[in-house]
Parts: C-alpha cells; structure tokens; sequence
C-alpha cells in the first residue's frame, strides 16, 4: 500500500485536527527513520496509521480488546491506551497489512514496552515529538532525538511516568518495563 492509499484510508476514519496530527507525525516519523537507518517507508506507513482507531468510541474499542484477545490487562487503565492495540489489529483485519514490525509499532505506540524495536520507537517518539505538541519537557525530548533515539525515549517515558504519578493515575506495566530496560541499558543517567 502506498503513502496516499494509505493516508485515504484514514481520511476516512479521522478528520479535523487528529488528521493534521497523524500528518505530522509521518513527517517526524520520516525524519527519525531516516536519521537512523529504519525503513522509511514502513515507518511512514505505521505513522499513517498509528491513530487509525483513535476516535472510536471507547465502547468499541473495549468490545475489539475482548474479542480479538488483546492484552486484557489494558481495560484496567486509561482507555487513552486502547486505541493502539485496536488499529493494529484493524490495519491487519481491514487492510491485510501483515508486517510485524509495522503493526507493532501501530500496538506499541501508546504504552511502549521492554525491548522495543527501532520501528515501535520511532513511531513513539514521533507520536510523542511531533512538532504540534506543546507540553513541558517536549522540547528537550525533540532535541535529544536529533542525537540520540533511546535517551530520547528514555526521556518520554520519564515524562510520561511523572505526569501519570503527578496525577495519581496508574502506570500499565510495560511502560515502566520499558523504562526499566532502556535505564538498564543505558546506565539511565541522562541529566
């Protein structure tokens, strides 16, 4: 499927400002996959697509997690989570897309997980940096993508965990998984 196929698509399943988004994000996504070595475009396409089930109702999404056997454990938390998983598995259903590393990186997006792959990466950060987010700490996240790719997202998931905690809202379990991973591989001293 090419580029506008595939933005057509999604055209169709969200409009307004969700769209200008998710064009954003493939322009971010573009950039950082082909800063460091990723095919650009898998990632665009799983960029095009990352929000794809974004703006269905919240009934829907948790009747596709049951149905479908997604992670269950996700229904415990914030629906804002569900979305990823569920256009993974409707880009797979509806649009017979089958690449692995491109729906992975679509089911990844919102909770991050341990080990992430350069393609789930990029497209969090690129969900996470794209340049119509205006939020603390999003700029310094933009700039250490530009060096380097894992400090960045170590950066968004500290961001992240701290304004759920700030909140006092649950963390899912593979967010920190992530978190704890990339500080375990990267000394986690980044300040």
């Amino acid at each position: 499927m090419d580029r506008e196929q595939a933005l057509q698509l999604v055209r169709q399943q969200i409009k307004g400002p969700r769209y200008e988004h998710t064009l954003r994000v493939v322009d971010t996504a573009v950039e950082l996959a082909e800063k460091f070595g990723a095919d650009r475009n898998k990632a665009e396409l799983a960029a095009i697509f990352h929000d794809y089930a974004k703006l269905m109702p919240i009934t829907e999404l948790k009747d596709i997690i049951i149905k479908t056997k997604q992670d269950v454990r996700l229904l415990d938390y914030h629906p804002e989570l569900w979305h990823g998983p569920v256009a993974a598995h409707l880009v797979y259903d509806k649009f017979g897309i089958d690449d692995e590393s491109i729906l992975n990186a679509i089911r990844f997006h919102t909770t991050g997980r341990a080990n992430m792959t350069l393609f789930e990466k990029i497209i969090y950060l690129a969900d996470y940096i794209e340049p119509g987010r205006k939020f603390p700490g999003v700029e310094k996240t933009r700039g250490m993508a530009l060096v380097d790719l894992d400090q960045a997202l170590l950066q968004a998931l500290r961001n992240t965990i701290t304004f759920l905690i700030d909140r006092n809202s649950p963390i899912f379990p593979d967010t920190f998984e992530a978190y704890n991973r990339l500080t375990m591989n990267k000394g986690g001293n980044n300040d």
